[in-house]
Parts: structure tokens; sequence; C-alpha cells
């Protein structure tokens, strides 16, 4: 385990690991560029992260505003990129959209205070990004990181099939019984939660921890459940009570 960074600065981090939200199949080939771009404030914690990322053999450059970014990503050939949505330059909305243009298969997770996040949902790629709020463990970033470097930024099954249900992972399309169904990054993300683990009870706290990262909201999992059941199927999301959902073929 990582050791846990105090907080300070821009970023906050807990001791607590949360687990990394998976979504595509487990025979993925791992990547042979694992060069992280790591766009944290200049903190203990970031420091922290940079050290333990080095130590496993992960290649990582730091930087510390929005105008590095553009610079790196356009020069550092980066697998991914961890980005801080209040880095100083230039508006991170702007940012994002400018990496998203030059590195249209990297990757990228967002790290975001927890008043921006429902903001920055709409700039993510559901397919392919990721965020995390602050605070956060620092050992939840790592987990992260790790998985984002093994599933790689191309992978070559992105279809994932349970049932009639199919999700082409790569352009984040969804369809049942062969007819498109428009989700919102959020829906998505659900979505992606369930598929983790097809057939299986995932208690709320988890859905809840790796959609929002907060274990907390088993409420707003609720209301999310039954915005993706109007879409995909009521039938395909058993509730078992007291225990959690069931993605059904």
């Amino acid at each position: 385990m990582l050791p846990a960074a105090p907080p300070g600065g821009a970023s906050s981090y807990t001791s607590t690991a949360v687990s990394a939200r998976v979504s595509v199949p487990p025979n993925t080939m791992p990547l042979t560029n694992n060069h992280v771009l790591l766009a944290l404030p200049p903190t203990a914690a970031s420091a922290s992260v940079l050290r333990s990322l080095r130590s496993e053999g992960v290649s990582v450059s730091p930087v510390s505003d929005g105008i590095g970014v553009l610079d790196a990503v356009r020069n550092r050939d980066p697998a991914l990129i961890v980005l801080d949505v209040e880095l100083p330059g230039p508006d991170q909305a702007a940012v994002l959209a400018a990496v998203h243009n030059e590195a249209p298969n990297v990757p990228v997770i967002a790290v975001t205070p927890r008043e921006r996040r429902l903001g920055l949902l709409g700039l993510l790629r559901g397919d392919r990004d990721d965020f995390l709020v602050r605070p956060f463990a620092v050992d939840e970033l790592a987990a992260r990181i790790r998985l984002r470097l093994r599933l790689g930024p191309a992978v070559e099954n992105t279809v994932l099939r349970h049932g009639e249900l199919v999700v082409d992972t790569e352009f984040g399309d969804v369809s049942v019984d062969g007819q498109p169904v428009a989700l919102s990054p959020t829906e998505y993300a659900l979505l992606m939660a369930l598929f983790a683990a097809p057939g299986d009870v995932v208690p709320p706290h988890r859905l809840a921890r790796e959609v929002w990262s907060d274990p907390a909201s088993p409420n707003l999992v609720q209301v999310y459940i039954s915005y993706l059941r109007r879409k995909i199927g009521a039938e395909r999301i058993r509730t078992v009570r007291g225990e959690g959902y069931v993605l059904e073929a």
C-alpha cells in the first residue's frame, strides 16, 4: 500500500483507499507506454504520488499549470493524464477540451473539488475518462493510474455484452435489443460499475464510491438507478433488498 499523504494546498487526501472503476474486459493487453502526465498542484501529497509511481517503474512528468499540460501533451506522448481542474493558467474546461483534441485516445483522470463535480461530468468522455473528488486517498489515485495504464488508451476488444445489452467502450455507445440508447455521463459510469460484476450483487455504497467517489451517497445511487432502468429496461437491474443491485442478462 502506498503511504498516505497529509492534507494541504489545493489537493487534500484521506487515508482510506477506494476501489477503481473497471469498464473493460479483463483480457485487455497492458500498455507498453506507461508515461503519466501528472498535472497536480506542487504539494506534499502530489510529491508522494510521484515518488510512489516512480518507485514502481512508471514514467511520470509532473506539471503544475495549464500551459505546462498542453506543452507536455504535445511533446511527451503520455499514455495517461491526471489533471487537477483548479490548476493555475487557462480555464481548465478549455485545457480539457484541448487535451481531448490533441490526444483523443489518451484517457484523463480529472481531479475536482466536490462542488465542481457535476459541471465536470459534461466535459468528460464517459467511455474513456474518469474523475476523482477531493479529498481522496493517495493510494486510490495510484490504483486508478495503474488500472488505466493496464487498460490502455485503445483496446482490441471494446465491446461488452450481457444478454441483449451491448456497450462499445471505445465510442461510449450503448444498445438494447439492437436499438441505441442515449445515456448521460453519470448513467454511463453507473452502468460500467454494474458491468464490472454482471450477475452479482453490487452494494449501493460501492456504486456511490465508484461513480461519485462518495460512499455516503446511496440516495443518489437510487435516483440514477431509476434513470438507468427507464433507458435500458427495468428488468435488467434487479434490486436485492438490503444488499444492492444486480445487472441481469
